[in-house]
Formats: structure tokens, C-alpha cells, sequence
């Protein structure tokens, strides 16, 4: 007897979807839990239901809609504006450089994306701090220095998660530009269209699917930046840097209130889901 066309189709998923059971949707599953709870660190024997007065709370803490907006600035800066245009930008140079010059480029940026994030912090942090490599550079240039880690701290978490986070927008973009045919871009050029044109009216359109995925991609991976900002300014001063994964840190395990930071965990999660449901349609949608 054979088996039904269905079961032999799922089968080999069987193994897939009991992981993502188990180590995605589980965990999941017990923080919506937690989020309807009073649970705490420290100081309660025994954890009570309080229902949704964790998501009322956040949404009228002045500091929760400070780190949303932190958190929407952090993102557009360094996801969707700065490694997106930089690394289509470094994509398309290298395509015309030589190969001693890709090779080089390549490897410094690349470098950059694969140390660890807190090593990715550290050394930003010296870059930026008032005694660190920016200020020194000035000083060599006759211009005012400035405390960035005190004046700017957005800014400056914003580029350095642009520096990090670069090499993957141009890998995701070389592979793009790569399958743009020849000819297309020849006759362009032939027909007297300057770069400018060629790259709203031809390369642009072409790659439109690569550049919504990596837009998904960067946006997803900004919003659960943690270690960067924390090594570099710990969400200060104050809370002047003080994104979405860093005020759920400190009211979990630095104010002991589990339930509250679990609940901020989930509307963290709520963002990205919106985020990713705006991309899913502008994929879908035809040019």
C-alpha cells in the first residue's frame, strides 16, 4: 500500500519543523506566557496574571516611546539608508575596479563584518571616545573636537553598526549586479544614457527583489542589535542611546521585572513582524 503523496512531501520536513517546534516556537510560546505576568528576579515568591497591564505600562512609559523612536532612528540610519546605499555603492565600484583593488576592499570590509560584536564595539568605542582616533585626526586638521560618545551617542552607534554591517549589502548586491546581462547595459550606454539613468532605469528595476530582501534582512538583524551599543555607550548618557533591546534589558536583569521585559520583548518582535510584512508585499509587487 502506498503511502499518501502528502505524508511522503512532509516527511523529510518532519526533523525541520520539530526544531523550530522546539527551540522557536517553544520559547516564543513561554514569553507571551510571561508577558501576562507579574513574574519577577527577585523579591516574589509566586507570580500572578496581571493581563495586559504590562502592555499598558509600555505604552505610557515616556522611556519606552524614547527607546521606539531611538530605536526607528538606529534603524533608518544604519539598515535602510547606511548599509544599503553604502554597500550598493561598494558593490557597483568594485564591479569596475581591478582585481587587486576588489581583493582589497573586499577583505577590509568583509574583516569588519565578521568580528564579533562586542570586538566590533570596543574598537568603535576608541575610534569615537575623546581621547580615541576621530579626535586625533582633528587635532591634525586644525578642527574642534567633540566628545561623539556624549554629543551624538545615536549617530555614533548608527556608524559604527554601518561600518559592521556594510559587508553584507555589497556581497548581497555584487551577486545582483553580476546577473545583470552585458547587453542590456551596452545598448544603454550606446544609446547615450549616462550613469545616472542607466542606474534608476535599468540596474535599479533589475535587482528590485535583491534589494527588498536585503532591506528585510538589515532590518531584522538593526532591531536585535544589542552588544554594539552596549560596549559602546551602554544606552547613554542617559538614555540618549538607549534602543528597544537595551531598555528590555534593563527592566528584565537590571530592574528585576521579568513580565514588563518579556512584554517589551514581544512588541520588539510586533515591530519586526510589521517591518517584515511591508517588505513581503513590496516583493510581491510587480514593477
Amino acid at each position: 500500500m502506498k503511502r499518501p503523496r502528502a505524508v511522503t512531501r512532509v516527511l523529510p520536513l518532519a526533523p525541520a519543523l520539530v526544531l523550530l517546534l522546539l527551540f522557536l516556537a517553544g520559547p516564543i510560546a513561554y514569553c507571551v506566557c510571561i508577558a501576562f505576568t507579574d513574574l519577577q528576579l527577585t523579591g516574589q515568591a509566586h507570580s500572578s496574571f496581571v493581563g495586559l497591564a504590562n502592555f499598558r505600562r509600555a505604552l505610557s512609559d515616556d522611556a519606552f516611546l524614547n527607546a521606539v523612536w531611538l530605536t526607528l532612528v538606529f534603524t533608518v540610519l544604519s539598515a535602510l539608508v547606511g548599509q544599503n546605499t553604502l554597500g550598493l555603492a561598494l558593490a557597483a565600484l568594485m564591479k569596475r575596479a581591478s582585481k587587486p583593488v576588489r581583493t582589497l576592499v573586499g577583505g577590509i570590509v568583509v574583516t569588519a563584518w565578521v568580528l564579533p560584536e562586542v570586538v566590533a564595539g570596543f574598537l568603535l568605542y576608541a575610534f569615537f571616545r575623546r581621547e580615541g582616533t576621530l579626535n586625533a585626526i582633528l587635532d591634525w586638521l586644525g578642527l574642534p573636537r567633540q566628545n561623539w560618545l556624549f554629543t551624538l551617542p545615536i549617530l555614533a552607534v548608527s556608524f559604527a553598526n554601518v561600518w559592521r554591517g556594510t559587508a553584507f549589502s555589497m556581497l548581497v548586491y555584487s551577486a545582483a549586479l553580476d546577473e545583470i546581462p552585458a547587453e542590456i547595459t551596452e545598448a544603454a550606454e550606446v544609446d547615450g544614457a549616462g550613469g545616472w539613468r542607466r542606474l534608476w532605469h535599468i540596474t535599479l528595476p533589475m535587482i528590485r527583489r535583491s534589494i527588498g530582501t536585503n532591506l528585510m534582512l538589515n532590518t531584522l538583524q538593526t532591531l536585535s542589535v544589542f552588544g554594539l551599543i552596549w560596549v559602546m555607550t551602554r544606552g547613554g548618557p542617559g538614555d540618549r542611546s538607549q534602543t528597544l533591546p537595551l531598555f528590555m534589558y534593563e527592566q528584565a536583569f537590571q530592574n528585576s521585572m521579568i513580565g514588563y521585559g518579556t512584554a517589551v520583548a514581544l512588541l520588539l518582535l510586533l515591530v519586526g513582524s510589521l517591518f517584515s510584512v511591508v517588505y513581503l508585499r513590496l516583493l510581491r509587487t510587480e514593477v
